[in-house]
């Protein structure tokens, strides 16, 4: 028999010894070269995070790095957080059972049952998964199971985001990211909010709601989980959906972990029989019992240590703090917007912030600039004040605020008296700054 000799395998303490510039070599090479030169526009490729803890990443020189892009909202308990790192060592430390597709899990049951009772309403029957994207395209094909054959017509919002695999994408309201994928039929755009709009279709095509009414899936995938100061973003409107969706901080902050919650009678009329009951069962990883048990004692502690309310209390401050920083900057921010700890900061077109005599001049290069300030702001605050932030693809202009719920008002003081620091040097010194620094970087 032959025997195939081990590959020349690299191994997690070659991973540890790499330096930045390692790492962004394989990166190009095997990962994305693409991806790999964004990070070197914004200069994130500059540096390596050796460890994470609380509110901070540390990178290799021992610099810590005050986190207020959150991974997208999937950092709700910090870096490490002590008690849920605790329940994971545990659970791995007892070699208890993970994969257990062929038998119960009362890690699943459990999760499950918690997931019920923080959620309103009759959403009582829970489905587990990895992520998102995947919670989502669960919750679309249980809602079209629901409404039946005569009504698979979907409508979603504008500017909406709900994931990048198939379903999800077909109702992702963006033209890079759908680029020319083959997408689901049967699809209707509405403006978001605007319930007029939203009646009008569905009064044009009785296909869609008759007098039973229609299915509603909330994505809650980055708005939930005590983000916005309650564990239900649309609880804010003393409403309950058919069918609402997990993901991100859900795990802890340590496993890949996405759910759905959904009516009881909803998903019975889909899944309720035993012949229908596997038409869309666990995927081999969606009971995994590590990630299971680190949700169960994430939801835990986000009731025991009060952060639902942290969230909501620091969220209004920064709102304000922000609000003050607009007032101080009238040409530079445009807008401060959000609930809880999930705010946007839009700065304005570039144009904006030039001396009055040439803004004319630049206005013409806006469209094809934007976003190029919010990069380079959010290139300065790392480089020169130790503060990551995030970005969006909607309205590139968006600095994108999603701290962990820890964050105190301290932090939150450091946040805004950098970028008070920042854009006191105006526009025209901020460009030549950050020109000057990747010049000499490179």
């Amino acid at each position: 028999m032959h025997v195939s000799a081990k590959p020349d395998l690299m191994t997690v303490e070659d991973a540890i010894k790499l330096d930045p510039e390692d790492v962004a070599a394989l990166m190009a090479k095997h990962v994305s070269p693409g991806q790999q030169r964004m990070l070197k526009l914004l200069g994130f490729d500059r540096l390596l995070i050796d460890h994470a803890e609380g509110m901070y990443y540390v990178d290799q020189g021992g610099r810590k790095i005050l986190d207020f892009f959150g991974a997208y909202g999937a950092l709700g308990f910090g870096h490490n957080h002590p008690r849920i790192l605790a329940a994971e060592r545990a659970f791995s430390d007892a070699r208890r059972h993970d994969i257990a597709i062929a038998f119960m899990s009362q890690y699943a049951a459990v999760l499950s049952y918690d997931l019920a009772q923080v959620s309103p309403g009759d959403l009582d029957m829970a489905f587990l998964c990895v992520s998102g994207s995947e919670a989502n395209e669960a919750a679309l094909k249980l809602g079209e199971r629901a409404a039946g054959r005569r009504k698979p017509t979907v409508l979603y919002a504008e500017h909406s985001f709900h994931g990048k695999t198939r379903g999800a994408l077909s109702v992702s309201d963006s033209d890079l990211y759908q680029a020319d994928f083959q997408l689901l039929p049967r699809r209707r755009k509405v403006p978001f909010g605007d319930a007029d709009a939203l009646e009008r279709v569905l009064d044009r095509d009785r296909s869609i709601c008759d007098a039973h009414g229609v299915i509603w899936i909330a994505d809650e995938v980055q708005c939930g989980y005590g983000r916005t100061g309650r564990f239900f973003a649309f609880e804010h409107e003393n409403v309950v959906p058919d069918i609402a969706t997990l993901a991100k901080s859900l795990g802890g902050g340590k496993t890949a972990v996405g759910a759905y919650v959904a009516r009881t009678p909803v998903f019975m009329k889909a899944y309720g029989k035993p012949q229908t009951a596997l038409i869309h069962g666990p995927a081999t990883f969606g009971w995994i019992g590590t990630a299971c048990a680190t949700a169960i004692e994430a939801l835990n502690t986000l009731y025991d240590e009060d952060l639902m309310r942290n969230a909501a209390e620091q969220g209004a401050y920064l709102l304000e703090r922000l609000q003050s920083l607009q007032a101080k900057y009238p040409a530079l921010i445009a807008d401060v917007r959000g609930r809880g700890l999930m705010v946007g900061l839009e700065l304005s077109d570039i144009s904006q912030g030039m001396p009055r005599g040439t803004r004319t001049l630049f206005s013409s290069f806006d469209k094809r600039l934007r976003g190029a300030l919010t990069g380079i702001v959010g290139a300065l605050l790392l480089q020169d004040y130790d503060v990551l932030v995030a970005f969006t693809e909607y309205n590139r202009n968006v600095i994108r605020l999603e701290p962990p719920l820890i964050v105190e008002r301290s932090h939150v003081d450091r946040l805004v008296d950098s970028l008070d620091d920042l854009l006191s040097r105006g526009v025209t010194r901020i460009v030549l700054d950050y020109v000057r620094k990747t010049k000499l970087s490179h």
